[in-house]
């Protein structure tokens, strides 16, 4: 089967066809893969070599223009290091870009930490206005790329991994799925960690959520599964414990609860 990011390049490269607003920003990293749609529009799939902070800012300038930038690199690479011009580039100067990246938390050990990125979503929780999909199949990466590029000049985040549930799901880019129903907890599962929860809860009386846009997050959906009684719930993310254990505590806040982050260790 193939990797998200080996359908993220082909996806994209048919978006540039269709589409004459989108354009693709690079740091070399994922060049190759757009070789050939570098032929066909040179003047929409820019590398600007090694240089982070220039590729944020020239998606930026891009997207001051007009365009539709698809800006990509390793997460660590693509919020971490341009952190300041993710904040001040995009979100001060009020334009939108898709940043899509791949090597989330831990998929390459052998880069080391320096390709490492289990805060990436907590780092763009102190930033307003992003929506931030986390897709646990290539087949659902696909649907949330072409959901994300074509939202307007919306600030998203895609987070591709090389983790990935057996099978992929209906998405749409906005709503948590309920998978399995039950009446003594809520359990969240967010993208690639889905599999893993159902075969960990498969006997337990508990209802299994699927989320795979996280933010915003969907408190009307927790809400329902959760009712009006006392609730204990559990999410399961694969970035930093405890990320959106704020956001589940603030759409419980009306009822007695019980929220329990797991996922990378601090």
């Amino acid at each position: 089967m193939d990797t998200m990011r080996d359908r993220f390049a082909p996806v994209v490269s048919r978006l540039l066809d269709e589409d004459p607003r989108v354009a693709v920003v690079l740091a070399e990293i994922g060049k190759d893969g757009f070789a050939e749609a570098r032929r066909r529009h040179p003047d929409r799939v820019i590398n600007v070599g090694i240089r982070e902070q220039l590729l944020v800012g020239a998606g930026a300038g891009l997207a001051l223009t007009g365009m539709r930038p698809v800006v990509h690199t390793f997460a660590s690479f693509l919020v971490e290091r341009p952190f300041e011009q993710v904040k001040l580039d995009l979100g001060h100067q009020g334009v939108g870009a898709v940043l899509v990246s791949a090597a989330a938390s831990f998929d390459w050990p052998a880069g080391g930490y320096t390709h490492m990125a289990p805060g990436d979503v907590a780092l763009l929780d102190t930033l307003d206005g992003w929506t931030v999909h986390v897709p646990g199949h290539p087949d659902e990466a696909e649907t949330l790329l072409r959901h994300a590029v074509a939202a307007g000049d919306d600030k998203v985040y895609v987070r591709l991994s090389v983790q990935s549930n057996a099978q992929g799901r209906p998405v749409d880019g906005e709503r948590f799925t309920t998978v399995r129903e039950g009446r003594s907890g809520v359990v969240v599962a967010v993208g690639p960690m889905l599999d893993a929860v159902l075969d960990a809860t498969e006997h337990l009386d508990v209802t299994v959520l699927y989320a795979t846009t996280v933010r915003p997050f969907d408190a009307a959906a927790l809400r329902q599964a959760t009712g009006t009684a006392p609730s204990d719930v559990v999410l399961v993310e694969p970035y930093l414990a405890g990320t959106s254990t704020a956001a589940a505590n603030d759409a419980l806040a009306d009822v007695p609860h019980r929220v329990l982050g797991l996922g990378v260790g601090r």
